[in-house]
């Protein structure tokens, strides 16, 4: 005896929106501030020690550096800002993505390493992955729900 299939006739792997489950927007938020903490804390730790801040910026070989400090700073800051409030958070996430990804290919080269750091690096490396690919989720949601609310 065959069953029925219980997944509905339509060719989309996602369920239609009336049927998405959402997180309670208390439980979303603590999930974005989560996903922003260590861009808010590298953030203000560079914010608070800004001669820090232009020796990394000068450690992996980035000039002018101290103008890049700065733009770092606001890009950590400002992004994880959009992203917590709403305003722009798309435009926040894909920032945060695209910087993410640009720093761990800069920072966590493991394949060029010494062997006693390649572990070290290379999980590094594929957790600022995961991170970049969360946000990309977030900028996503951000687009979905924002082409709902066009609709009505």
């Amino acid at each position: 005896m065959t069953l029925p299939d219980p997944r509905p006739a339509s060719t989309s792997t996602y369920p239609p929106a009336s049927r998405t489950v959402r997180l309670p927007p208390w439980l979303r938020w603590l999930a974005l501030l989560a996903l922003c903490a260590a861009y808010l804390q590298g953030g203000l730790v560079k914010a608070m020690d800004f001669a820090g801040a232009v020796g990394e910026m000068q450690h992996f070989g980035l000039a002018p550096a101290a103008p890049l400090a700065v733009a770092v700073i606001v890009l950590e800051l400002g992004a994880s800002l959009m992203i917590l409030c709403g305003w722009y958070r798309w435009l926040g996430a894909l920032a945060l993505a695209a910087f993410t990804l640009m720093a761990t290919f800069l920072a966590n080269r493991f394949w060029i390493a010494p062997p006693a750091e390649q572990a070290m690096l290379a999980n590094a490396f594929f957790e600022h992955i995961g991170l970049a690919g969360g946000f990309v989720l977030v900028a996503w949601e951000d687009f979905v729900q924002r082409a709902a609310a066009h609709k009505t």
